[in-house]
């Protein structure tokens, strides 16, 4: 299961949904290059089929900014990246019916004891890079990745993702080491940060689905290689 994170432009979603993805991201965080409006969001994921998934990505949201959100964007799953606690997650959860999948920024084998605080009011973790400190840094879609052998035979008792670094070139590298049946990719199928390359996109999944034979490649349209 592959999500393409931070699609911004019509061009971008259309690869991502063309090519097979399960699940879109759009990031309503002011602060991020890949951020959109409402009515942004609105253009962007109108194409969006029912069975692809559309989650909006916030940090430390207020609730005003997620019900805006997805009335605009028609969202399926709420993604939590920043500093949120469990009993705000749960709130959040509680408030929108909505699936809730919370992000864990990885740098050492104890960061993952957190996802067992969350596991009971989450639907989906996310395991992600944790970004160096400092005033300018952002909380994920850094293009760095964390010690994938940290993962190496954890299990959760819900579905999770492998976040951070990822690209067309060592996604293999990482499923077998991790095990990760979903994985995130947003600034690894860039040309620069937000902005997303469309080739790209189907790169990153055509390699996923070099992986999982499962799961049909991108459709090619008449002609093309």
């Amino acid at each position: 299961m592959v999500k393409i994170c931070g699609i911004n432009h019509p061009a971008a979603m259309a690869a991502a949904v063309d090519g097979g993805a399960a699940m879109v991201g759009l990031v309503f965080y002011p602060r991020s290059p890949r951020a959109v409006t409402s009515d942004q969001a609105r253009a962007v994921a109108a194409r969006v089929p029912e069975r692809v998934t559309r989650v909006g990505v916030f940090v430390d949201p207020p609730d005003a900014l997620i019900a805006e959100s997805i009335d605009a964007a028609g969202l399926g799953l709420i993604q939590l990246h920043g500093r949120e606690d469990v009993a705000r997650v749960a709130a959040i959860r509680a408030r929108f019916g909505l699936p809730v999948m919370k992000a864990i920024t990885v740098a050492n084998a104890a960061d993952l004891d957190q996802a067992d605080r969350y596991r009971p009011v989450v639907d989906r973790l996310l395991f992600d890079a944790r970004a160096e400190a400092g005033a300018d840094s952002l909380p994920g879609g850094i293009g760095k990745a964390f010690d994938w052998r940290l993962l190496a035979g954890r299990s959760w008792s819900c579905p999770w993702l492998l976040s951070g670094g990822l690209n067309e070139g060592n996604l293999a590298e990482a499923v077998a080491i991790t095990g990760a049946r979903g994985v995130d990719v947003s600034s690894g199928v860039e040309d620069r940060p937000g902005v997303k390359s469309p080739a790209r996109i189907v790169a990153f999944l055509d390699a996923a689905a070099a992986i999982d034979p499962e799961r049909p490649a991108a459709p090619r349209a008449a002609g093309e290689a």
